[in-house]
């Protein structure tokens, strides 16, 4: 299994990013286009991203310090939900706050494809954060951008 971590600063307290993680506004403002969150422990984390269910639940909710919830793909064999575990780590800095992300429990298939997402994603996060417009987001997953590396089954066409 796999790990990809990343940090970005954001220039906004931790609480106001922290409900980025826990409100389906927030979610959706920086990524997906829908979700149904149940932001304690064992609770519900649902968003839909670029035509892909990702499911999972909240493990552990700190407010407003740690974010940790399951992550899958509803039909996959290779990351199928609650497979993989997601951390958002909140610091308060002197420019707002420090996001360290960890993504683990990756399969070696899934870790350039979830890279690419996170990659993708958190600049966003950090745009609506501190009162930006992200404007529409028209990210694909890499197997959506090149059919000849689809891993997923039942992945949109």
């Amino acid at each position: 299994m796999a790990e990809y971590a990343a940090s970005i600063e954001i220039a906004a307290a931790p609480g106001r990013v922290f409900d980025y993680l826990v409100t389906e506004d927030g979610m959706t403002a920086w990524m997906g286009q829908r979700a149904t969150l149940a932001p304690q422990g064992g609770g519900q984390f649902a968003v839909d991203i670029a035509g892909y269910a990702i499911r999972g639940r909240y493990l552990h909710v700190e407010r407003p310090h740690r974010v940790v919830v399951s992550w899958g793909v509803a039909a996959s064999l290779d990351l199928p939900p609650d497979a993989s575990t997601v951390e958002f780590r909140l610091t308060a800095t002197a420019r707002g706050t420090r996001v360290d992300l960890v993504h683990s429990g990756l399969p070696d298939t899934e870790i350039d494809g979830h890279a690419d997402g996170w990659t993708h994603f958190l600049p966003r996060l950090q745009t609506v954060a501190t009162g930006g417009d992200p404007g529409p987001d028209h990210w694909r997953p890499i197997d959506d951008r090149d059919p000849t590396r689809r891993t997923h089954p039942g992945a949109p066409q």
